[in-house]
């Protein structure tokens, strides 16, 4: 049975995830800040609540301890974990801003990541499960045929640029973990006001398949539910 842990998972795409890999036989363990919102999430679900703050280094290694003491074992994390940043005119945007950002979508990846490491390293089948999103992709962004085109999100769509590179650095790096990034696509969530046309289940497709995906499957790639992205 694949043990599971999921960052942000008390809504949108994370509790999806959690919903779909739950019913697939996986042992999920559901991550999320809010206490009360995470446990009742679970509750919902039926799987383990487990607090974490990803911009908190100690909330982080509290959440391993506790995987630890509990599982002692994480075959698959899935850093979902993120938050958009100011829309439009980037002149507004403050140093203070891209901090807060950043911090959530590309450092709270870093933190999660080195705390469950030594839990993954246990697992006959690491893998570890990036989202990061199109809009972090200059191609996609310069499209006019392409969603992504026609929104201005300075922060967020950096930092997503930043975590696609991340993941491909960890995965030449730890090659004994497979380790991808995923681009859900714009999907109907509380992130983006139920604006997009995809419904959470479509846009965990690629999560879902890659969690599913196995041992020897490829490494530091990026993907969608229509298959490899590219994101130069």
């Amino acid at each position: 049975m694949t043990t599971t842990f999921i960052t942000g998972a008390n809504r949108g795409l994370g509790y999806e995830t959690a919903r779909r890999l739950s019913e697939l036989g996986h042992t999920v363990l559901l991550g999320a800040r809010d206490r009360e919102r995470g446990a009742a999430a679970a509750a919902e679900l039926g799987v383990r609540f487990v607090p974490i703050d990803v911009t908190d280094d100690a909330s982080c290694a509290a959440a391993a301890a506790d995987v630890a003491a509990h599982e002692g074992i994480l075959d698959l994390l899935i850093n979902n974990a993120g938050v958009p940043g100011p829309y439009g005119d980037p002149s507004a945007v403050t140093a203070d801003d891209a901090l807060a950002v950043y911090d959530v979508n590309v450092f709270g990846v870093i933190r999660v990541t080195a705390a469950f490491l030594p839990l993954l390293q246990k697992s006959a089948d690491p893998a570890i499960i990036n989202i990061s999103s199109g809009m972090g992709s200059l191609s996609l962004t310069h499209d006019p045929d392409r969603d992504e085109s026609k929104v201005v999100v300075p922060l967020y769509t950096s930092s997503k640029a930043a975590l696609t590179m991340l993941t491909t650095q960890y995965a030449k790096a730890l090659p004994g973990i497979r380790i991808n990034a995923v681009d859900p696509g714009y999907t109907a969530t509380e992130f983006n006001g139920y604006s997009g046309p995809q419904t959470v289940t479509e846009g965990t497709d690629a999560v879902v398949a890659l969690a599913t995906a196995g041992a020897g499957a490829p490494t530091g790639r990026f993907v969608s539910r229509h298959g490899e992205m590219a994101w130069d």
